[in-house]
């Protein structure tokens, strides 16, 4: 396959598509910035300005499509950022840009957070049961992809991303009376991200919905106190407090099933 779009050039995106040229792939990155669309040129990287808003695409979406056969989609829903927009909007906008090109397959990568935080043990057929907004937009983005006549989609359910100079302990160092210290941590490392990603290419694993996340669990509070401790951080207080017994824990069996993977980086 020669030419491949990637729809969100950030953390995982520029690597992935470092990988991708050196396997000798054609790639095409989509970002909303000027001056980011320069410095990916410079770096290689056939770069275009795609702005996906909930009633249109503003910049060259044509031109960012033209003559590809994979699509793979790395927009995360933004809600976090309170921009008050509807991802799964954005993203049909992007599906209804899709339909007249030819692009076959997606891989669209999705998250862990389509399942509540009180499932229990979960695996790729448990049906999720989302609760917040942004989980119910995620999963709605799913359906829309996974049912769109003439694409085959294939949906990447990541856990907690980490790697590079990103890790959730960040977020949590030094903060105090946090809930749930014994639920099961569900993280992926980008280096198991990039390599899940070339797996379903190269297997052409398309139409799968599959769970990844590493098959390490340690509990919260152990893991992230020994993180804090190793990137000199102060580590998070969980409280000790007898809790309902709220977690989540998700199982990746289908990874090794279907694409024979192994996965690369202990937590």
């Amino acid at each position: 396959m020669s030419n491949i779009a990637i729809a969100g050039m950030g953390w995982l995106g520029i690597p992935l598509s470092r990988t991708l040229q050196n396997l000798g792939h054609h790639v095409k990155g989509s970002t909303t910035s000027k001056d980011k669309q320069q410095k990916l040129q410079h770096n290689g990287i056939d770069a275009y300005i795609v702005e996906i808003r909930e009633d249109e695409i503003a910049g060259d979406v044509s031109g960012f499509l033209k003559d590809v056969e994979l699509l793979i989609v790395l927009i995360p829903p933004g809600l976090r950022k309170n921009t008050g927009h509807n991802h799964a909007l954005r993203m049909l906008q992007l599906l209804k840009a899709i339909e007249n090109t030819a692009v076959e397959n997606v891989i669209l990568v999705s998250s862990t957070g389509v399942y509540d935080d009180s499932q229990g043990h979960v695996n790729d057929i448990t049906p999720p049961k989302p609760q917040t907004v942004k989980a119910k937009q995620l999963l709605e983005v799913e359906q829309l992809f996974s049912n769109a006549a003439g694409i085959d989609t294939t949906v990447l359910r990541f856990g907690g991303l980490f790697g590079g100079s990103r890790n959730p302990v960040k977020f949590l160092a030094g903060r105090s009376d946090l809930r749930n210290g014994s639920a099961p941590v569900n993280l992926i490392h980008r280096t198991d991200c990039i390599n899940i990603i070339l797996s379903v290419i190269y297997k052409k694993a398309y139409g799968h919905v599959i769970n990844a996340v590493n098959p390490q669990h340690p509990k919260k509070s152990v893991y992230y106190a020994q993180k804090a401790t190793e990137m000199g951080l102060k580590p998070p207080q969980y409280s000790s407090e007898a809790e309902e017994e709220t977690y989540k824990k998700i199982d990746s069996a289908k990874i090794e099933k279907l694409l024979g993977y192994t996965f690369q980086v202990d937590l």
